[in-house]
């Protein structure tokens, strides 16, 4: 018979913190979320570190370079998705790596060709309201025009009306050449009164915007994480079929750090992964595997050379592993002993491989929990693919912006590499769901109220950084009934309106 573990898995919402000594020391001014990301030998210092412990999911409905962008910028990293092809995937790297402060790339583009209903639609699906006309809809083609509210008057002009009779065109724009600094670029922009600068480049293709508003509301990122020749941090997702295609492209392009994405890791195609870059690149070029959910997973991987180990199957909210398989583990249970194999390998070997919580996470308290359970940094999808910076679309349904969301293993992200079983065997069933989460505005504002909850809870433990949280915490097994009176309870609550 098979092996019964007698333990029972189990998940956050079944955990409490329990509080320690606050002194006055223990404000959260004084809090450093700084984690390690990859590997390092004891006393010396990882390749890089995580200046808040998050990073965004490897999917198609996560992150992609604008994600990126607006994470590093925050202290995290995103792993762009590689359900996608080597050649796009490497130039969201590269824009990522390439990106200037102030220099935005236009995210909402149309030919002259379409019309005002058209506008209407891309205003509505992707958020933004100023335009940029290319002779092909790309973002970087030839620059034509530039639409704004003031360019359309919806009580008067025609839907069927065409672009390029209410654009504002090339020859009645202001622009710049690609190449001159953010403040020459505001300099132009308070010089002429522009609400956007369009920047260009050779033959006349759009490159970015500048927008008076982002120089008016600008704020320094004192958390961004940056290379030394200050280029923002980017990682990338591979699978185990085509990484000798795929590799070598984003090895080019800059990639800071790679992902092996699998719903299990526990495998030898991971440890052939693994062993080609290490092989063909050198231990310079960083990967982390997974996921895997015991002890047995993380020292196969660690063992095989992995960065770091991503922990959790079936824990995610569009995954469906665990009905349609029976494989996986409650979240808090596989952390719990994954972190216990982490330091016993450290312990071991003097090498720290850091552990990815990878799923499970409902409410914000979950986070700290992970942490405090041994995770050092945390993955996530649903909580990023709510912002504006997501890739998906913003849609109003029953009177509530919501975005789109989906699992890679959902049918319509087709990304079947990702749970590869060797051999030519293809993915008959779907293993997660295609869905919509509630629209929650911007990343900045969120991640802010996010990590401060997070730095709250920790100074309630008596602790500043990640590591004491770690060796001080004290967590305490909650009963269903000791959960209802954590809530709102034996009152009526008053309704809100927004």
């Amino acid at each position: 018979m098979a092996k019964i573990i007698e333990e029972i898995s189990r998940t956050f919402s079944e955990y409490l913190i329990i509080p320690g000594l606050t002194t006055k020391q223990h404000t959260l001014d004084n809090v450093n979320l700084q984690t390690p990301l990859v590997r390092f030998k004891k006393g010396q210092e990882p390749a890089i570190s995580l200046n808040i412990p998050f990073v965004s999911s490897i999917m198609q409905s996560v992150s992609d370079s604008g994600l990126a962008i607006a994470l590093a910028k925050e202290g995290g990293l995103s792993f762009i998705y590689g359900s996608q092809s080597v050649q796009e995937q490497a130039r969201m790297v590269k824009e990522v790596k390439n990106y200037k402060a102030g220099f935005v790339e236009s995210r909402a583009n149309i030919t002259p060709e379409h019309t005002l209903k058209d506008v209407i639609e891309l205003k509505e699906r992707t958020g933004f309201s100023t335009i940029g006309v290319t002779h092909d809809g790309t973002p970087n083609g030839t620059f034509l025009g530039l639409i704004t509210g003031r360019d359309y008057r919806l009580t008067k002009d025609s839907p069927e009306m065409k672009v390029k009779d209410f654009m504002t065109p090339f020859a009645d724009l202001i622009t710049a050449e690609n190449g001159l600094t953010l403040s020459e670029a505001n300099d132009i922009i308070w010089e002429h009164k522009l609400n956007t600068l369009p920047v260009l480049g050779e033959n006349q293709t759009l490159k970015y915007f500048v927008f008076r508003k982002d120089y008016e509301s600008h704020k320094e990122y004192p958390n961004e994480l940056s290379d030394s020749h200050k280029r923002l941090i980017v990682g990338a997702g591979i699978n185990t079929r085509d990484y000798q295609e795929r590799v070598p492209a984003l090895v080019e392009a800059g990639v800071d750090v790679m992902c092996i994405d699998s719903s299990d890791g526990f495998s030898e195609w991971q440890k052939d992964t693994i062993h080609y870059i290490k092989n063909n690149f050198g231990s310079d070029i960083l990967v982390g595997a997974g996921n895997v959910v015991d002890r047995d997973g993380f020292m196969y991987l660690a063992e095989a050379g992995a960065d770091f180990v991503k922990v959790g199957v079936g824990g995610g909210s569009i995954c469906i592993t665990r009905e349609q398989k029976g494989i996986g583990r409650g979240q808090a249970t596989s952390i719990i002993e994954v972190a216990k194999a982490r330091d016993e390998y450290f312990k071991k070997t003097g090498d720290y491989v850091p552990i990815c919580s990878d799923g499970g996470i409902v409410q914000d308290y979950h986070m700290t929990l992970a942490l405090a359970m041994g995770a050092d940094f945390l993955m996530m999808g649903r909580y990023f693919a709510r912002f504006d910076e997501s890739p998906t679309r913003k849609l109003l349904i029953g009177g509530n912006y919501v975005k789109e969301y989906w699992g890679e293993g959902s049918n319509r992200a087709r990304n079947w590499q990702r749970y590869d079983m060797g051999g030519n065997s293809n993915l008959k069933f779907e293993e997660g769901v295609d869905s919509y989460v509630p629209y929650a505005g911007k990343l900045k504002d969120n991640l802010e109220m996010t990590t401060g909850k997070i730095k709250s809870t920790m100074c309630s433990c008596g602790v500043t950084s990640i590591k004491e949280l770690q060796a001080e915490a004290k967590l305490t097994l909650v009963s269903s009934t000791s959960i209802i009176e954590g809530g709102a309870h034996d009152v009526i609550v008053k309704e809100t309106k927004n």
